[in-house]
């Protein structure tokens, strides 16, 4: 028998043990069911998760045991991803505190203590997972650097370099100067900062004019080797070809002419530091201008800037300019807010650097991952506008530069011989690996990650892994890393498998606090799961997470709303307790007959129908949302508010056989709402489901329930309807008269249905009423309530003014409700944009708001 207390500590206790132990998560390679798969974006080996990770892993639950129970065989498959810049960040970060760095250690030793950390984080990771519930084939975990997934990695490196699509080159890339590497665009992120325009003065040789420049890097002009105007320019015109005096280090600089200058921009004169600016480089290839690096990796000077070597690049800025101040050269000095690039895991400002890197050539990738876009078999993105965002983004992709000056991560497979300098690519390091070095760095995070969905399988070997679990059904990930992540996955199954590498890809938002602001450590506004989870349980969090957002939308965090899913579960478990009670030990679960079932069974199992109905239609669609809300309202509207009272006055008078068919359909609905529930909270649905009698080993062996086709279900279900709205009637009328709910009354009604049996006493006992008489006719007598098929009178003296009074303040509400729901579902906007389920929901709400006006129009009238 179940606690008289719903108590999460001791419900979720152990049974993730057991579920693991049995084999409930895992996947059958021979299975002859229909497979589902997905995986799960791994995440980083940095630290603990956080409530976005909790949302992200809950949702796939869901979908997990979902398809479980609708008889898929379901692989999940787990694993974790190195995370190089990030891991190496922290891993160096606690070397600092012991007085070390890496260089202390070398490469072999620092990647020791890398491997460490990974252990200790992936144990973290493992408990977490654990204590959300989720059911992962632990069977086919892997982590981003296992042996394996680097096979795969070189494969992919080798391949894509034999067709052209890698290759090294110069280029300008974002250099984090803290970490010292490079990083792509998508790991820079741009704030508005404060900043000032500088506007200094060059001298022209041989003539006594002037030239002003502005720039808001001073200390770059130590790498200027030319001033560019535009050959429209008049006012530059006799000056093209002539020299400038450079300001910070008194060289001449040619003055050129260029149409990428922007006559309106600053004074229409533009420095050109080709080692230092992505633009500044397009004209230096264009031209064959020398291109001279003035700063070390760690954004410090070097010797070409003279007395200012050795020092911070924002050190020489400082004293660079109070130098050309004292020259009487600077002319003035604005302060502006401008966008600035920031390392996303550093948060130093990125230096545009001239650097030789490994590059991924994207035109031809990103077309193909285009042209899939326009076949059969493109990618479903759900909500469908992040289409929209991935396709703007493939369209206008620059090459992705993939190496990184780090050591944790997997080593770019290109050797040079220590003689000639010859290069060569290879999955496998040289026989003669003695006469080779091997380079020095590592690839990108995000180029191991794109591989995930089939390295994990197995590739480059061709498994019946990869055969039968790939593609993957559904990718479930933030909309902040479709570039990082999603497009990457997208154009490499492509180039690789010749396949999409998921069928769909459910977007979901990020989490911010009570306000809508992110959650960040400054803010002091993060929540940690493990916190909610012993304080409310796991399923009250799980529940929450999933129940009060979209697909695409951001969730806030409420702590109420956490609470209010607790008391959702609190609901369960005591109705549950009274079913329990109401079967007893020698209760046998057997088939319904349900040509024998009266009203209100018939009823009931109708509404469950509807449900179930409504439910996996949205499941379907990954409205988790919307069909939680259509369970939750079966629950407490027509389970435990209407049929469980019901079946209590039912049972206290029913034949044996009419006894047996109540608790048949009580175990039956109450076991449905287990079944239901389960994927959202597996633990309490666990719990309740081993105290039901007959059950199976666990409530993951179930089926999803299923619509049963009942008889004189309408008949049914129009008397329950209208036994339901004249108590709710009754009880009103009691209220607004100031009458005690157990004060006695006498009721008439006047119908054409054949009211069951049952009808009159279930009136009786919830309206106290004393005497239920029929009539063949309307009477003037009482007040009035006018149904579909049936006028009631309860025989009490009332005041008639007061009552109109009060029908047309309902009246009012109703007409303010219609038009609402009208207006609502004329606009071409709501209805084209809003998801189906919701528009549908308008349109049941505007009927029955039509159908109460009605009615109440009747009852004007006949008062």
């Amino acid at each position: 028998m179940l606690d008289k207390r719903y108590d999460p500590k001791q419900v979720e206790e152990n049974k993730y043990k057991t579920w693991k132990e049995k084999g409930y998560f895992f996947s059958d390679i021979n299975s002859s069911k229909p497979s589902f798969s997905m995986v799960i974006p791994p995440p980083n080996v940095t630290g603990k998760l956080h409530l976005g990770h909790s949302w992200n892993t809950t949702l796939q639950d869901i979908i997990a045991r979902y398809q479980r129970l609708n008889g898929y065989n379901v692989l999940w498959l787990p694993g974790m991803d190195h995370a190089g810049i990030a891991t190496q960040a922290k891993v160096e970060e606690k070397l600092r505190k012991e007085g070390i760095s890496r260089y202390d250690l070398g490469r072999e030793k620092f990647l020791e203590r890398a491997w460490a950390w990974k252990k200790e984080y992936a144990d973290s990771i493992h408990k977490q997972w654990e204590k959300m519930g989720l059911s992962l084939d632990y069977n086919y975990e892997r982590f981003t650097l296992d042996e394996d997934l680097n096979k795969a990695v070189n494969k992919v490196f080798v391949s894509l370099y034999k067709k052209g699509l890698i290759y090294k080159g110069e280029r300008i890339i974002n250099w984090d100067p803290k970490l010292k590497t490079a990083l792509s665009n998508v790991e820079v992120e741009h704030s508005d900062d404060k900043g000032q325009f500088f506007y200094f003065i060059y001298k022209v040789v041989d003539s006594d004019k002037e030239l002003i420049v502005a720039t808001t890097r001073p200390e770059t002009m130590f790498g200027d080797v030319a001033i560019f105007v535009n050959p429209k320019d008049k006012r530059y015109k006799d000056l093209v070809g002539k020299y400038a005096i450079n300001p910070a280090n008194d060289e001449k600089l040619i003055i050129m002419a260029d149409h990428y200058v922007d006559i309106e921009f600053g004074t229409g004169a533009m420095k050109c530091t080709p080692a230092h600016d992505p633009n500044d480089f397009n004209l230096s290839n264009k031209y064959k201008l020398p291109r001279p690096i003035i700063m070390n990796e760690d954004a410090t000077m070097n010797s070409l800037c003279g007395k200012y070597e050795g020092l911070d690049r924002y050190e020489c800025r400082k004293q660079l300019v109070e130098e050309i101040k004292s020259k009487g050269l600077l002319l003035k000095i604005e302060d502006i807010v401008h966008p600035v690039g920031h390392s996303q895991r550093s948060g130093v400002v990125v230096e545009p650097y001239l650097s030789k890197q490994w590059f991924v050539k994207m035109r031809p990738l990103a077309n193909q991952a285009l042209e899939n876009q326009n076949s059969k078999e493109k990618v479903t993105f759900i909500p469908n506008r992040f289409e929209h965002i991935y396709k703007n983004w493939m369209e206008n992709v620059d090459d992705w530069c993939i190496s990184r000056q780090l050591w944790w991560g997997h080593r770019i497979p290109a050797y040079y011989h220590k003689e000639t300098g010859e290069i060569l690519v290879s999955e496998t390091a040289p026989k003669d690996m003695e006469n080779y070095v091997q380079d020095e760095d590592v690839l990108d995070t995000w180029f191991s990650s794109a591989l995930w969905p089939f390295a994990t399988l197995g590739y480059p070997n061709k498994t019946k892994e990869l055969e039968k679990y790939y593609p993957n059904n559904v990718m479930v990930t933030a909309y902040d890393i479709i570039f990082f992540w999603v497009s990457r996955m997208m154009f490499q199954g492509l180039e690789f498998m010749k396949k999409r590498p998921f069928d769909k890809v459910l977007i979901h938002g990020l989490i911010r606090d009570e306000q809508g602001r992110k959650m960040s450590k400054t803010l002091g506004n993060g929540i940690d799961p493990i916190d909610v989870i012993d304080q409310y349980g796991v399923d009250a969090l799980r529940y929450f997470l999933v129940t009060n957002s979209t697909p695409g939308q951001d969730l806030r965090y409420s702590e109420s709303k956490v609470i209010a899913s607790s008391n959702y579960l609190n609901k369960i478990w005591n109705s549950a307790r009274y079913v329990l009670m109401v079967l007893g030990d020698d209760f046998k679960e057997e088939k319904i007959d349900y040509k024998s079932l009266k009203e209100p069974e018939i009823e009931i199992l109708s509404k469950l129908n509807k449900t179930i109905t409504n439910i996996k239609k949205n499941m379907d669609k990954y409205e988790f949302g919307m069909a939680s809300q259509y369970l939750y309202n079966f629950v407490y509207e027509d389970y435990c508010s209407k049929y469980l009272e019901t079946s209590k006055v039912l049972l206290a008078s029913a034949s044996e056989e009419y006894k047996n068919n109540i608790k048949q359909v009580l175990n039956k609905v109450l076991k449905a709402i287990l079944i239901i529930i389960s994927p959202y909270t597996p633990f309490i649905a666990e719990e309740i489901y081993l105290n039901l009698p007959n059950h199976l080993d666990s409530i993951m062996l179930e089926t999803y329930p299923e619509v049963v086709k009942l008889n004189k279900e309408k008949a049914a279900t129009k008397q329950m309807e209208l036994l339901y709205q004249i108590i709710k009637d009754v009880r009103q009328y009691k209220q607004e008269n100031k009458l005690q709910p157990n004060e006695k009354v006498k009721l008439v009604l006047v119908t054409s249905l054949k009211l069951f049996d049952e009808f009159e006493l279930l009136l009786k006992r919830f309206t106290f009423a004393e005497e239920v008489s029929y009539a063949s006719e309307n009477t003037k007598a009482g007040t009035s309530f006018i149904y579909h098929d049936a006028v009631l009178y309860i025989l009490e003296n009332i005041n008639k003014d007061e009552l109109k009074a009060k029908l047309l303040k309902e009246k009012e509400f109703f007409e303010q409700e219609v038009n609402r729901g009208e207006k609502m579902l004329n606009n071409p906007n709501f209805v084209s944009k809003a998801p189906e389920a919701k528009v549908n929901l308008e349109k049941e709400k505007l009927e029955k708001n039509k159908e109460s006006l009605k009615i109440i129009l009747e009852k004007i009238n006949n008062l």
